[in-house]
């Protein structure tokens, strides 16, 4: 957690609400002028999310409501194109275009990605804009994995405002099926071998004609 983080974050409201409980003092360093911007991807940054097949995205309507979607794909689909950009190829999904709507309307995003094996999580503000595929398919295609069966409809294209790495506190382990496979087929061979044991062992203890 760094000044760019709670230049945005911390507003108003939020200061009077550390205040009143207790915890502003805590956080005062982050607004000092001295302190680092924390807004750059570094290669921890990258590597984190170059690991990610998903992530939580939230954009901001004309009304003022927040929209929050999750945005899957093949692991690695997230991109960092430098060290203050992001991208990703949007595939069509219910055609609501919600977020593209908003986006459109209003630029900024939060991301929030995790890695729920090692509790880990990177939250990411931002600046977003849509390129269409027909107005950029060079950078499209950089973008998709052409063994995704999925086509691109567009690009998002995210520069990074700040970004903070989140404390592990109350996030729950999971593991998905992909995750699982390595200890999954090591039991499944053990399983194999018992069960070619235990045949083995019926056919020695099976009674002579």
């Amino acid at each position: 957690m760094a000044r760019a983080f709670a230049e945005i974050a911390f507003t108003p409201a939020v200061l009077a609400e550390q205040a009143r409980q207790g915890s502003a003092g805590s956080y005062a360093k982050f607004l000092d002028s001295e302190a680092a911007p924390a807004d750059k991807l570094g290669p921890a940054e990258a590597a984190f999310v170059g690991a990610r097949d998903g992530f939580y995205q939230a954009t901001v309507s004309e009304t003022g409501w927040p929209y929050v979607q999750f945005r899957g794909g093949p692991r690695g689909f997230l991109k960092v194109l430098d060290e203050a950009t992001l991208a990703y190829a949007d595939f069509r999904g219910n055609r609501q275009y919600l977020s593209v709507g908003n986006l459109k309307g209003d630029g900024r995003v939060a991301l929030i990605l995790v890695d729920y094996p090692n509790r880990r999580r990177l939250k990411v503000w931002g600046h977003a804009r849509i390129v269409g595929a027909a107005d950029d398919p060079e950078l499209v295609a950089r973008l998709h994995d052409p063994a995704y069966k999925a086509k691109p409809e567009r690009a998002v294209v995210i520069t990074v405002a700040a970004l903070d790495w989140n404390c592990p506190q109350h996030l729950p382990q999971r593991y998905t099926l992909e995750e699982l496979e390595p200890a999954l087929a090591q039991l499944r061979g053990e399983l194999q071998r018992l069960q070619a044991e235990n045949a083995a062992l019926r056919g020695q203890a099976a009674p002579q004609a």
